[in-house]
């Protein structure tokens, strides 16, 4: 065994159909672990579901709307069973002025950005309480940090999903749970879709970046196996950055 070994471990990634759910479900079947893959849509985890075998690990899959009413989804989530690695990928986003955006947008992007992660972390960090061991990593954003311009919702989700790991990690670290997250810069993913179709906008955000590229879903992969992992043991709360140096310019 290693330190980054996950066999034996069984990790539910949501939002796991493509991006960085995707890239960090497989990235954990490789070090080992049997995945349970979220996602809206059945059919959108066909090829994340063959991926992941193909690494000689299970695949299941867990169709749910993660907007869904709060006490739903908890029953939802404790029907998995045992979880030993949770990590909260799933997010939206929307883009537009503050004064331009609706309460039930703002709504919209909490429920799933925020709220969601909340009630899943609950239900099955009580598993992993009792059991005396388990991960939970949530996924954050540069905009935990920044204000961004035009996301007021995603940006105040963002940083507020920050707080909710340290705090989680303040009342878990020394019941064997570690509660970190990943704070991914720019990554070509659908949510940069616009950013990356605007010329300017692009070229500017990729000028910034000290690696001088665009991340890839891939480059989360490893940072997710790190913080799920023993080699993880010793750290809690904390809100690992893979910006291609971005925070540092």
């Amino acid at each position: 065994m290693t330190p980054f070994d996950l066999a034996g471990r069984v990790a539910l990634v949501t939002g796991a159909g493509k991006g960085i759910g995707r890239a960090i479900a497989i990235g954990l079947a490789r070090a080992g672990a049997d995945v349970v893959l979220h996602g809206r849509r059945d059919a959108d985890l066909d090829e994340v579901a063959s991926a992941v075998r193909r690494e000689g690990r299970t695949a299941e899959r867990w169709v749910q709307d993660l907007a869904a009413e709060p006490e739903a989804l908890a029953v939802a989530a404790a029907a998995l069973g045992a979880v030993d690695i949770l990590v909260n990928n799933a997010g939206v986003i929307h883009r537009s002025p503050a004064l331009q955006q609706t309460y039930d947008t703002w709504r919209g992007v909490l429920a799933v950005n925020l709220d969601a992660v909340f009630v899943l972390t609950r239900a099955l960090g009580a598993g992993m309480l009792a059991r005396g061991r388990g991960k939970v990593i949530t996924v954050a954003s540069l905009l935990s940090f920044q204000g961004g311009l035009n996301v007021a919702g995603y940006t105040a989700s963002k940083h507020a999903v920050a707080g909710l790991t340290r705090a989680l990690a303040n009342e878990w670290s020394a019941q064997g749970v570690q509660v970190n997250a990943i704070a991914p810069g720019y990554i070509e993913t659908a949510n940069t879709d616009p950013l990356r179709a605007d010329a300017d906008r692009e070229r500017a955000i990729r000028d910034r970046i000290p690696a001088g590229r665009w991340g890839s879903p891939e480059d989360l992969a490893g940072a997710a196996v790190f913080l799920a992992s023993p080699a993880a043991d010793y750290v809690a709360g904390h809100v690992l950055v893979v910006d291609g140096g971005w925070m540092a310019r």
